[in-house]
C-alpha cells in the first residue's frame, strides 16, 4: 500500500503510562526512531499530552484520538502544538473544517456501513474486530470504496501478525499497540517489527535486501546502502547504523573506524522499494576524505561544520575568537548584518547580506551549543502552529522604523491561518516623522535629514572586485557564469544579444508602444534643442585664435537597472541623448528575467535608438564587461545610468583603473525627492509626488518641507500618505522608504530653499505660490519641477528632461544626463607668425618660471627662424 507517511502503520502508545514508562513492549527510544505515534486524548491527560507536544513535536509525528474531549478549542490547541492530524466525532467535523486534512472522523466498529462517513480528510475505523462476522463484507467494500488515508485499529487483545494482513487487504494503515510490538529475537508473543516492515517492502533484488539511503539531520545525503529485516531490527534495538553488507553480514557502521551512528529516524520511501536512514554521524560517512559518499558538505551545514572548527581552534583573544565568546561582539555584528539585509534591494545585495547575517546568527547558535538541527526542529514546530499572533513589532524596533504601537493588541486567536487571516486588519499608519525648524538644532535637524545608510565602501569593494577581475580575466565565461548565479537565467549561452532585435522579443500592446513612442520624441527635442550650433571661436589676441568643438563619444554603455522594477524610461533617457549626439556605438546592459529574456519594453528602446548590443547582466559583472570588453561584448568608452550601490562602485573603481580607460556620467544613490508645500498645495498632490520616490526601495527618502502650515494642512497630507500608500502594490517597500523620511516644519520660502539647497535633492518640487519665482534661488538640485500641474512623474518619463540625476548630495557637484554627457570637447589653437610674436614672449617667461627649457625653446626656435627669414 502507497502512504505519504513515514511508515505504513502507527504505533499505539497509552497515556498515561506514555512513552517515557513503557513496561513491556517498544522502548520509548524504539518508538522515536518509528516516529509515527498515536494517542487517545482524556481530559485529564491533556495537559501531559501538550507537553509531551512541546518536547517532542518534530522528534514524532503524532496522530490522536479526541473523541473524548468536548472542548473545540482543546482541540485546536492540540494541532496548534503540532499534532499532524486528529480524529473527532462525526458532529464535531463541522466546527473544525477550516483545518482540512489535519481533521478527520472517527468510528467505531466493523460494520461495512460506517465507512460511509468517511471525508476527503480520511476517517478512521476503530475497535475493528476480524474476526466479526460482517468482518469479510467490510474488506470488500473497503477495497472498493478507495478511502485515503484510511487508518484501521484493532480491538485489545487482536492476533496482530493477521491484523496487519486485514489492513493490507482493505488498503488501511493499521495502528499497532506498542506493547504488543517487539525488536527482541524470537520473542514470543509479539510481533517483530522487522516482519512488518518486510511484509510490505518490495526488493527487486535475488537476496531481497533493500536499497538505503543514509542521511544526516539536515537530509544531506551520505550515502547509498543496503538492509535486511535483520539489520533493521538491530538497527532499531540498539539506535545505530546497523546496515546489511552484500559480503560479510550484517554491517555495524563505525565499528572499527569509531566513525559511528546514532539512529534518529527510519522511514520506507512512498513507493515501498527504499529505506531511508535518519542519523548522527560521529566523523565521516565515506572512507575518502570527505564527510560523505556524494561529496562535502554544502551551505549551512558546511558553515556550521567550520564554525565549530574554529570555535575549537581559534587563537586566545583572536576576533575569531572573540565572536564565541564576547555576546556584545556577535550582538552587533548580527545588528549590523540585519540592517544592511533590510536595505538591500537587488536578489545580488538580498543573497549576499542574508548569507552575512546567517553567518553570524549560526556563530551566536554554536557559541551556545545550538545546532543546525534544533534549529530546523524548531522552525518546523512552528509550521504546524493554526494559532495566529498579532503581526506588531517588538516595542524599540516599532519605534525605530517609525511604527506607532496599537491602541490593543488582541489576544492569540483560534482562527486557522488563511491567507485572508495573515493580512494586517489594523495596519499601522505610514506617516513621516516631523521636525520643527525652528524648536529643534541644526545638528538634530541635519541628522533627521541624514540619507539610509550605505554599506561602507570597503565592505562593498571587497563584493566587486573579485566580480570585476573575473570578468576581465575570464570575459563571456564569467558574465554568463554571474548572470545564471544572480538572475537564475541558466538557460543562456551567451552573454549579449546582438542587433538586429528579433521582432518577437519586442511584442507589445499598442498603447505601451504608443506611450514610448510620445516618450522618445519629446526626450529627442529635448536633448536636439542642447546641439551647439557651430565651434566656439575666439582671437584672444591678434593673430591667436582659439576654438572649442564637440564631438560625440564613439562608443557608450548604457546600464538599465532590474531588481524591483522594469525601467524602460531609464533605457529612453540614456539611449536617446546618445542617439542624438551620434554615438557610433550604443550598448546597453540590463539584468534579464529567470528565462533569459529581457523586457520588451527596453528591448524595443534599444532598437529605436540604434543599439548594437544589450548585455545580458546586471551589477558589478556588466559594468565590468562594458569597461573592458570581453570576446563578445564591446568595450565602451563611458558607462551611464542609474544603479544601486554596487554598481555606483563598480562604476567608480572602472574609472580608476587606467587599464580600462573608461569615464562615467556621475556617482549614484537611492532615488529620493523634496516638495516644499506651502497652504495653496493639494494635500493629495503632495502626498503623491511623495510616494512616487518612496516605491522606488526601502531606502530612498523622500523629504516634505512644509512652509507655514497649521496642523488641519499636516493632518490632511499625512492622511493623504496613508491613503494612497494603501492602495500601491508596493506598499511594504513604501513603509521601508517612508521610516527614515521627514516633514520640517518652517516659516518662509527663503528658510525652505536653504534647507533644499543645503540637502541637495535629485528631485525638487516647488507645489507653493508663485512657483516660478522661487527658482532663481536653487542652487542644488538634478532636476526642479515647478507648480502644481508639473508631478515628478512626467520627468521620469515622457516631459523630456532626463532623470539619470546626481542623488545622495551630489547635485552640489555633479548635472544630471544630458546632451554634454554623451559628447566631449575639443579645444584648438591657430596662430599666425604675429600671433606668435605677440604671445611668444610670455609662453618663455612662464616656461622659464617652471624650469621647463623645451617648452621655451619650441618658441624661441620659431621666433629665431623668424627673425633669419627677414
Amino acid at each position: 500500500m502507497e502512504t505519504t507517511l513515514p511508515l505504513p502503520f502507527l504505533v499505539g502508545v497509552s497515556v498515561p503510562p506514555g512513552l517515557n514508562d513503557i513496561k513491556e513492549g517498544l522502548s520509548r527510544e524504539e518508538v522515536s526512531c518509528l516516529g509515527c505515534v498515536f494517542f487517545e486524548v482524556k481530559p485529564q491527560t491533556l495537559e501531559k499530552i501538550l507537553r509531551f507536544l512541546k518536547r517532542h513535536n518534530v522528534e514524532f509525528e503524532p496522530y490522536f484520538d479526541v473523541t473524548a474531549l468536548e472542548s473545540i478549542d482543546d482541540i485546536i490547541t492540540l494541532l496548534d502544538a503540532g499534532a499532524r492530524k486528529v480524529f473527532v466525532k462525526t458532529e464535531q467535523l463541522a466546527d473544525l473544517s477550516a483545518y482540512g486534512s489535519r481533521v478527520a472522523p472517527i468510528v467505531t466498529g466493523s460494520s461495512a456501513a460506517l465507512l460511509s462517513s468517511a471525508t476527503e480528510s480520511g476517517l478512521l475505523l476503530s475497535g475493528f474486530d476480524q474476526t466479526a462476522s460482517e468482518a469479510a463484507q467490510f474488506l470488500e467494500e473497503a477495497r472498493d470504496k478507495k478511502i485515503t488515508p484510511f487508518f484501521i485499529k484493532p480491538v485489545p487483545g487482536a492476533d496482530l501478525e493477521q491484523f496487519i494482513q486485514v489492513a493490507a487487504k482493505a488498503n488501511a494503515i493499521p495502528i499497532l499497540p506498542s506493547t504488543g510490538l517487539t525488536t527482541k529475537k524470537d520473542e514470543t508473543g509479539k510481533l517483530a517489527i522487522s516482519t512488518i516492515l518486510s511484509s510490505v517492502w518490495k526488493s527487486d533484488r535475488p537476496d531481497g535486501l533493500l536499497p538505503t539511503v543514509v542521511v544526516d539531520e539536515h537530509d544531506t545525503a551520505l550515502g547509498l546502502v543496503y538492509s535486511s529485516a535483520e539489520s533493521v531490527n538491530e538497527a532499531l534495538r540498539t539506535q545505530t547504523g546497523v546496515y546489511q553488507s552484500r559480503k560479510r553480514g550484517l554491517w555495524y557502521k563505525g565499528a572499527t573506524s569509531g566513525d559511528t551512528q546514532e539512529l534518529v529516524r527510519i522511514s520506507l520511501d512512498c513507493d515501498n522499494d527504499a529505506l531511508k536512514f535518519v542519523v548522527k554521524q560521529k566523523g565521516r560517512f565515506c572512507h575518502l576524505d570527505q564527510s560523505g559518499c556524494f561529496g562535502q558538505l554544502k551551505g549551512l551545514p558546511k558553515l556550521e561544520q567550520t564554525l565549530i572548527s574554529r570555535k575549537q581552534s581559534a587563537p586566545e583573544g583572536s576576533y575569531t575568537a572573540r565572536l564565541f565568546s564576547d555576546e556584545k561582539l556577535v550582538r552587533a555584528k548580527i545588528m549590523e548584518e540585519a540592517e544592511e539585509l533590510c536595505t538591500a534591494q537587488t536578489p545580488q545585495e538580498i543573497a549576499f547580506e542574508a548569507a552575512d547575517l546567517f553567518y553570524f546568527a549560526l556563530t551566536r547558535a554554536v557559541a551556545a551549543g545550538v545546532t543546525l538541527a534544533d534549529i530546523e526542529r524548531s522552525l518546523d514546530a512552528k509550521s504546524w502552529k493554526v494559532k495566529r499572533r498579532t503581526g506588531d513589532a517588538k516595542g524599540k524596533w516599532a519605534e525605530k522604523e517609525g511604527i506607532k504601537p496599537a491602541a490593543s493588541a488582541p489576544a492569540a486567536t483560534s482562527a486557522p491561518v488563511t491567507k485572508e487571516a495573515a493580512q494586517e486588519t489594523t495596519p499601522e499608519k505610514i506617516t513621516m516623522r516631523r521636525f520643527d525648524a525652528s524648536k529643534v538644532s541644526t545638528e538634530e535637524l541635519d541628522a533627521a535629514l541624514k540619507r539610509p545608510a550605505q554599506k561602507s565602501s570597503d565592505a562593498i569593494y571587497k563584493i566587486i572586485v573579485p566580480i570585476i577581475e573575473d570578468v576581465r580575466k575570464n570575459g563571456d565565461k564569467a558574465v554568463l557564469s554571474y548572470t545564471h548565479k544572480f538572475e537564475k537565467a541558466t538557460s543562456l549561452t551567451s552573454p549579449v544579444l546582438k542587433a538586429p532585435f528579433p521582432k518577437e522579443l519586442m511584442q507589445l500592446p499598442e498603447e505601451t508602444i504608443a506611450a514610448i513612442d510620445v516618450s522618445f520624441e519629446n526626450i529627442r527635442k529635448f536633448h536636439a534643442a542642447q546641439k551647439e550650433e557651430k565651434p566656439l571661436q575666439v582671437e584672444t589676441m591678434p593673430g591667436v585664435v582659439c576654438s572649442r568643438f564637440s564631438r560625440p563619444i564613439e562608443a557608450v554603455g548604457c546600464y538599465i537597472p532590474g531588481g524591483t522594477a522594469v525601467l524602460p524610461s531609464t533605457a529612453l533617457m540614456l539611449g536617446v541623448p546618445a542617439m542624438v549626439a551620434g554615438c557610433n556605438k550604443i550598448v546597453f546592459a540590463s539584468p534579464p528575467r529567470a528565462d533569459g529574456t529581457i523586457t520588451p519594453e527596453i528591448v524595443y528602446v534599444a532598437h529605436k535608438v540604434g543599439a548594437e548590443s544589450i548585455v545580458l547582466a546586471g551589477g558589478a559583472q556588466a559594468v565590468a564587461a562594458m569597461a573592458y570588453g570581453t570576446e563578445s561584448i564591446t568595450k565602451v568608452d563611458k558607462i551611464l545610468g542609474p544603479g544601486n550601490q554596487f554598481v555606483t562602485a563598480a562604476k567608480m573603481f572602472v574609472s580608476n583603473d587606467t587599464n580600462a580607460a573608461v569615464g562615467i556620467d556621475m556617482p549614484a544613490g537611492p532615488s529620493e525627492v523634496l516638495v516644499i508645500a506651502d497652504k495653496d498645495a493639494n494635500p493629495a498632490f503632495v502626498a503623491s509626488d511623495l510616494l512616487s520616490q518612496a516605491e522606488h526601495g526601502v531606502d530612498s527618502q523622500v523629504i516634505l518641507i512644509a512652509i507655514d502650515l497649521d496642523e488641519e494642512h499636516l493632518q490632511a497630507i499625512e492622511d493623504e500618505v496613508h491613503r494612497q500608500a494603501m492602495e500601491l502594490p508596493r506598499v511594504q517597500i513604501v513603509r521601508g522608504s517612508i521610516a527614515h523620511s521627514i516633514t520640517v516644519q518652517v516659516k518662509t520660502v527663503e528658510e525652505a530653499m536653504e534647507l533644499s539647497n543645503k540637502y541637495a535633492p535629485e528631485h525638487l518640487i516647488l507645489q507653493i505660490k508663485e512657483a516660478e519665482k522661487a527658482v532663481d534661488l536653487v542652487m542644488n538640485a538634478g532636476s526642479v519641477f515647478i507648480g502644481a500641474w508639473t508631478p515628478e512623474s512626467v520627468g521620469d518619463y515622457s516631459a523630456g528632461v532626463n532623470h539619470s540625476l546626481p542623488t545622495y548630495g551630489f547635485a552640489k557637484q555633479y548635472s544630471g544626463v544630458n546632451l554634454a554627457s554623451f559628447v566631449k570637447h575639443i579645444t584648438s589653437s591657430n596662430l599666425t607668425a604675429d600671433g606668435l610674436k605677440n604671445v611668444g614672449q610670455a609662453v618663455m617667461q612662464l616656461a622659464k618660471v617652471e624650469e621647463l627649457e623645451a617648452h621655451r625653446r619650441a618658441v624661441s626656435i620659431r621666433l629665431e627662424h623668424m627673425s633669419k627669414s627677414n
